[in-house]
């Protein structure tokens, strides 16, 4: 069984979270008896499961990208404006 990664196990609600937990417990168990044609079927709803966490970390990724280009142009904006005192 494939795991999330960390940040997107830390977007997940705790409903989410303890549902990902049960899945991928019955999945390693499936897998440790060799059902691997089951275990593949866990996956798919592990993965479907996650989705809204990964949209939820894009959305935390496009806000640090635009904080970060406001801050900037508040800098050019600074750096500007100092020119035109000068």
């Amino acid at each position: 069984m494939r795991h999330c990664s960390v940040q997107v196990r830390g977007l997940l609600t705790r409903d989410e979270l303890d549902r990902y937990n049960a899945l991928m417990e019955v999945g390693s168990y499936l897998e440790s008896q060799e059902r691997y044609d089951l275990a593949y079927t866990i996956q798919k709803e592990v993965d479907i499961l996650i989705l809204p966490a990964i949209e939820r970390l894009k959305d935390k990724g496009r806000a640090r990208d635009l904080a970060t280009a406001e801050y900037l142009e508040s800098l050019r904006k600074a750096e500007q404006d100092e020119d035109d005192d000068e």
